[in-house]
């Protein structure tokens, strides 16, 4: 019998300018948006508050809270790209939203490998920069992201 465990890649593994699409993607609830509000104690009305979103323009109901799209979209790739190699996430940026995420909307992830090197400082791990792009289910694009991570290089022999 062949044990397989799901992992992320190894620098090795990572292909500059591949794309995966993370599936399945992730509906968004009303729970969602006020459990992750509340919890990251976010007090937004337009998160919160039905009546005050409902009278607001130019959406005229609730929103996603953002923070959590952008944490649903990175989470999304953990599977596929660094479960279990990943050493630390270095950094995110060049954050944007420019489309609002609303509950009953399903999130669909992809990220695309832009860029890696080998660590000058840190022998056996690299860096690789991923750019995220979250999409609603009708193609709209609703966030996206930048992000750096240190990974495990492939083990050697012996290791």
């Amino acid at each position: 019998m062949t044990d397989i465990v799901q992992r992320g890649l190894y620098y090795e593994e990572f292909e500059v300018g591949a794309r995966y699409l993370h599936r399945p993607g992730r509906t968004a609830t009303e729970a969602d948006n006020v459990l992750f509000t509340t919890l990251t104690m976010n007090t937004q009305a337009l998160h919160l508050d039905a009546a005050f979103a409902g009278a607001q323009q130019p959406f005229g109901q609730r929103l996603m809270n953002s923070m959590w799209t952008l944490s649903t979209m990175v989470g999304a790739s953990v599977a596929q790209l660094t479960q279990g190699t990943l050493v630390a996430q270095l950094g995110l940026g060049d954050i944007a939203f420019p489309h609002p995420l609303f509950a009953g909307d399903t999130l669909y992830t992809e990220s695309v490998i832009t860029d890696k090197r080998l660590s000058s400082s840190r022998p056996g791990q690299g860096i690789c920069t991923i750019a995220h792009t979250g999409r609603n289910q009708d193609g709209t694009v609703v966030a996206t992201a930048t992000r750096t991570v240190l990974v495990h290089c492939l083990p050697q022999e012996g290791e």
